[in-house]
């Protein structure tokens, strides 16, 4: 796995480098917290972030965040700020792990360890809820295309949702998908 270092100092970027060499990682690259961090990640295509920083600030995990994009990637962060309110903004910003005052090379691979387990743990969360939204959404398009097939054809809802039915296995298509269409031409014809 290769790993982008985010360190304030070339110091504990080694102490990380020792750390992940153990886990059997390889460090990407090591970026400073104020440099370029979109062409550090473009540049070294990392599988995870570690930040070393005594108090990472809102800017920054701002910066992190707008270079991961689309790909978050698992973030550990470790600092010398204890503070609730930093811990907050780190898991806000989306750190699997926050380590205070553990620096330390023996302790990286089991931290890292878990900070990606959490994070597919967590990614995994997500997909379920995308999932789970997506369905919610093509149910509200089917109710609301059985009632305008209801109300337009006078149907029964049943009947109108075995046409929505018939419809979606005529055209080999979602459900849901021609319930959008069905509302998206009564919009235009109305």
């Amino acid at each position: 796995m290769r790993v982008l270092v985010i360190a304030e100092s070339s110091e504990r970027a080694d102490i990380v480098r020792r750390g992940l060499l153990l886990a059997g990682h390889e460090m990407a690259e090591v970026a400073a917290p104020d440099g370029p961090l979109l062409a550090a990640l473009e540049e070294s295509r990392p599988d995870a972030i570690v930040l070393e920083s005594d108090s990472p600030q809102v800017d920054l995990l701002d910066r992190i965040i707008d270079a991961m994009g689309e790909r978050p990637l698992p973030l550990v962060i470790f600092s010398n700020d204890p503070s609730e309110q930093c811990i907050s903004r780190a898991v806000r910003a989306g750190a699997s792990a926050y380590v205070v005052d553990g620096l330390d090379a023996s302790r990286v691979p089991a931290i890292l360890q878990v900070a990606l387990t959490r994070f597919e743990f967590m990614e995994g969360l997500r997909g379920e809820l995308n999932v789970a939204q997506q369905k919610l959404a093509e149910r509200k398009f089917v109710e609301r295309a059985k009632g305008l097939l209801m109300k337009a054809r006078g149907l029964s809802e049943d009947e109108a949702y075995h046409t929505l039915r018939r419809m979606a296995m005529e055209r080999n298509r979602r459900m849901g998908d021609v319930a959008k269409s069905v509302l998206e031409m009564a919009e235009l014809l109305s």
